[in-house]
């Protein structure tokens, strides 16, 4: 049996859990009960998952702490959620808006994805391109301009010198390779958020990644509070779903000003730099009718459209200025290999 802390879940099988969850529960139905039906037809992480979720509530346990044992499946979002609506007695509701918002984050996370999909496809073309110029065209336009011994363009030197690399110590350039991604691998493993501020601070991703991290803070803290978690321990738990430096530290601002007993805006105010005016605004306004979880449902949405647009502007402008230097380098590549051919015919002409 394996280790739970390192079992997985497809988004869609949490979903389906989920939601099968909350639509017998509504129906009456008792959660071993529901267990038992789901058990019948279930196989692998999914049957295991829920044969342990079995065992701890016939021990008495809730089933909040059944979840906590599987942190690769329920992060501490959800199972706080669910520890909450247990002791509100609101599981089944919970559980609905529990699915409804990892459905929106999935759709959220494809569409991010799915926009990257042409420009990372333009640079796999383009590497695939130069390897194919560099172990099947240069070597032998090498070998022609080495027997006449004529006097070669720097572009020209420098392409028969990678090539010459490449073929020549292929096995050390992919074990440098190895070393490299491996090592940048273990570095993510040590300190993720390092890494990662260090990659979302170039200036084409800054702004998107604000927005994301946003959305997923604002759709997060939106969940925990309808649960009835209080706002203190619920801007706690948001700190994991965030990924930037600049947003973290909007949380750990707004939690300490609430603890002053100030508003949760008057935190978002000494954020300006890293939270839209509308969204402190909407915040204010829902805070003063006593409709704040409303209010961040409501900035999330407009939130995850904001990001839909500067994703699509951000492609849109990447799209042309990948091809055109693909296509500046490709056309570079192919000069540096024709000219000097044009120059030996021109002296071979100029000598008849």
């Amino acid at each position: 049996m394996k280790n739970p802390k390192r079992i997985t879940l497809s988004t869609s099988e949490k979903i389906g859990f989920i939601s099968n969850l909350s639509t017998m529960l509504a129906a009456g139905i008792s959660i071993i009960e529901i267990i038992d039906s789901l058990l019948e037809d279930s196989k692998g992480n999914i049957k295991q998952l829920l044969q342990s979720v079995k065992d701890d509530i016939n021990q008495g346990n809730r089933l909040y702490v059944a979840f906590e044992k599987f942190p690769q499946v329920f992060d501490k979002v959800i199972v706080n959620i669910i520890r909450a609506s247990e002791e509100a007695g609101t599981l089944d509701v919970t559980l609905k808006d529990l699915k409804d918002t990892i459905k929106k984050e999935r759709e959220f996370t494809d569409k991010v994805r799915s926009a990257f999909i042409y420009p990372s496809l333009i640079m796999v073309m383009f590497g695939g391109v130069l390897i194919l110029i560099l172990t099947f065209v240069v070597p032998r336009i090498a070998v022609v301009f080495t027997r006449l011994k004529s006097e070669l363009p720097l572009p020209t030197k420098i392409l028969i010198f990678l090539s010459n690399v490449l073929l020549e110590h292929t096995i050390l350039l992919i074990l440098v390779l190895a070393v490299v991604v491996g090592g940048f691998i273990v570095l993510l493993k040590l300190n993720k958020r390092g890494v990662l501020n260090v990659i979302f601070s170039l200036p084409i991703v800054n702004n998107l990644i604000r927005y994301i991290d946003l959305t997923r803070f604002t759709r997060s803290l939106h969940l925990l509070l309808s649960a009835g978690i209080p706002i203190v321990s619920a801007l706690d738990l948001t700190h994991d779903v965030v990924s930037t430096k600049k947003v973290a530290k909007m949380i750990e601002t707004s939690k300490d000003m609430i603890l002053s007993g100030k508003p949760f805006s008057a935190g978002l105010k000494q954020s300006k730099n890293v939270v839209p005016q509308i969204m402190i605004k909407i915040i204010e306004a829902g805070e003063k009718s006593g409709g704040l979880d409303k209010a961040l449902l409501d900035m999330s949405e407009y939130l995850d459209y904001e990001v839909t647009t500067t994703l699509t502007s951000v492609i849109t402008l990447l799209e042309p200025l990948l091809l055109m230097v693909v296509g500046i380098m490709v056309g570079g590549m192919m000069l540096s290999i024709i000219a000097p051919i044009y120059g030996l015919i021109g002296s071979v002409g100029g000598g008849g």
